[in-house]
């Protein structure tokens, strides 16, 4: 239990890097970070997969298959549609959606355990519905507070109805394949033996760079056909020492070592509370967020903050073996 939450709470520190990337990038697309980020991804992944040669032989065509899966949904099309709910309806409501996220895989985690008839990984409702709601108030509290949810607001996009409409579907989207992805990710982990955590991250990287590739050439030409008068600077944008450098950060950092500690946590706890664990995740990009702003939280921030840490605890408790 403590190695797993050790893990799941390193994975969400180096996931909350993400979320203070784009601050210090403001002047790059939302879309080009995006593949920035898994490209390198999946530069180091090369260079990685020497360490981890023997494990990765050993996987069979439909692991490699499965891996692709994951890399598809749960790195680029998630964060693609995020960008653009962001770009489309404004910051503030895709945030919030997403802060949905441990709540969501929770119920489905479960509901998941729960139809598969494993008694040992499912909860009864009665007993996980205290630190999901406390989670929820809290997301609920710091997104809807007014300091947090003006700064949001202040770069977000013109909400219009139909881009308004289309920016809150593809948040459902967003909120889907993340939903999917650490659930899928963790039943592939418990089918085997230990020690594949770190092996998996890297194969998720090998098939994640050609996808990234792929896209990024495909919405280049795109741009450059429907836009050209605004097209990006690809590939490194007006800034590329910074760009190539806060990619790699965040390719190795977030993409890599993040997946590995997610893979082990996943491995070490039931799937209900490692849903839970994402929070981790959104505690560490506000922490940022306040490093980078120079500020303290505003008393509505704190006290979702701390709800969030209570809601957590109390999920600890619920899946603590007996």
């Amino acid at each position: 239990m403590l190695a797993g939450l050790l893990a799941a709470l390193g994975a969400g520190l180096l996931w909350g890097l993400v979320f203070v990337v784009p601050l210090m990038l403001g002047d790059y697309p939302g879309i080009a970070l995006a593949f920035g980020r898994y490209i390198a991804f999946g530069v180091l992944a090369l260079a990685l997969a020497w360490f981890d040669r023997a494990a990765l032989m050993r996987l069979t065509r439909a692991d490699w298959i499965e891996a692709g899966k994951l890399a598809l949904i749960g790195n680029l099309v998630y964060y693609s549609t995020l960008a653009s709910a962001i770009q489309l309806a404004g910051a503030p409501v895709p945030t919030l959606m997403i802060g949905t996220l441990p709540v969501v895989i929770a119920i489905c985690a479960n509901l998941g355990e729960r139809r598969a008839g494993n008694a040992a990984g499912a909860v009864a409702w009665r007993r996980i519905a205290l630190p999901l709601a406390v989670i929820l108030g809290g997301l609920l509290v710091v997104h809807f507070d007014p300091a947090a949810h003006a700064a949001a607001a202040a770069g977000g996009a013109a909400q219009d109805g139909p881009r308004y409409v289309l920016g809150l579907l593809l948040g459902v989207a967003a909120v889907a394949s993340w939903t999917w992805y650490p659930i899928r990710n963790a039943r592939w982990l418990r089918a085997r033996e230990p020690g594949l955590a770190r092996p998996w991250a890297t194969a998720q990287g090998l098939v994640t760079l050609p996808l990234a590739l792929l896209g990024a050439a495909g919405f280049a030409l795109w741009q450059g056909v429907t836009a050209p008068a605004d097209v990006f600077d690809w590939p490194f944008g007006p800034r590329p020492a910074a760009f190539v450098g806060l990619m790699l950060l965040v390719g190795l950092a977030a993409s890599w070592l993040g997946t590995l500690l997610w893979n082990r946590a996943s491995h070490l706890l039931p799937p209900a509370l490692v849903g839970q664990l994402i929070v981790f995740e959104t505690l560490s990009a506000l922490l940022y967020a306040f490093l980078w702003y120079g500020r303290w939280p505003s008393v509505g921030e704190a006290v979702g903050i701390v709800l969030l840490v209570v809601g957590v605890l109390l999920g600890v408790r619920v899946f603590r073996p007996a």
